[in-house]
């Protein structure tokens, strides 16, 4: 609809053609030194932010040099998890969880003699049972040493590895890292960059609306995205091309961006 309106060749804010912003550059970049050497790394950032972004990169950076398996459901015991990274490295996952363990371990190894790296991702990790996420961390000491396990996560995590009973999950970490939510003119220039991608003219906002979209969306990338894609359905609606105050307080005064106290 969005595309039609407009007559763009693709779909502006799509998660798929989000670019590195350069403090999830930088992470990223730390990221590939860690895969080459090995470790145990730390991505933490509150809902939003751009993990999964960073993710992403590195899913797509060199699938035919770096494996990238990713465990996205985390809401699991430790035997379950274990399938589901059976089904990320793409074997069988049936049987014992012995036997699961023993592909995984066999898996890696065949991956190490091939001469890739290995950067298995663990998203959501603060969700998991810390006696879980221990197992794991075991699991993964049988892998050539030069893998890197990646933990993507919100900001409890790091409080809950602080803990004494958990030193020897900290102790491990050899890199961590925080994706922080973006100054207001980094927005700015995130917002002008995604339109630049899909040949929209910076003045598809008008500079109300886009200094109200910056400060509503408060350094969160997932909230910016969202409300620029809802200001421009507003627009489609309608029959008009430049989002100005009245599309984006539309989109405001739907009950999920409202603030409790006003509801």
């Amino acid at each position: 609809m969005i595309r039609s309106h407009f007559g763009l060749d693709q779909s502006p804010f799509a998660n798929d053609t989000v670019a590195l912003l350069p403090q999830q550059q930088e992470v990223f970049d730390t990221l590939r030194v860690h895969c080459q050497q090995g470790g145990l790394c730390v991505v933490i950032g509150d809902p939003g932010t751009g993990k999964s972004v960073i993710k992403q990169a590195l899913i797509q950076h060199d699938p035919k040099r770096l494996i990238v398996p990713v465990v996205n459901r985390t809401l699991h015991t430790y035997p379950n998890v274990l399938r589901i990274l059976c089904q990320a490295f793409q074997i069988d996952s049936d049987g014992q969880t012995f036997t699961c363990e023993k592909r995984l371990v066999e898996a890696a190894q065949r991956i190490n003699h091939g001469g890739k790296m290995l950067a298995p991702i663990i998203d959501d990790a603060h969700l998991i049972d810390v006696r879980d996420l221990r197992r794991l961390r075991l699991l993964f000491e049988d892998f050539p040493k030069n893998h890197n396990l990646i933990l993507v996560a919100q900001p409890g995590l790091l409080t809950s590895l602080a803990l004494s009973t958990n030193e020897d999950l900290q102790s491990r970490v050899t890199y961590s890292a925080r994706v922080a939510k973006l100054a207001p003119e980094a927005m700015r220039d995130f917002l002008n960059a995604e339109l630049d991608k899909v040949g929209l003219p910076h003045a598809t906002f008008s500079p109300e609306a886009l200094a109200l979209i910056v400060r509503a969306s408060e350094g969160v990338l997932r909230r910016t995205r969202n409300l620029c894609l809802a200001s421009l359905v507003e627009c489609v609606r309608d029959r008009t091309k430049t989002v100005d105050l009245k599309q984006v307080n539309r989109v405001l005064m739907q009950p999920h961006w409202r603030e409790p106290r006003d509801a």
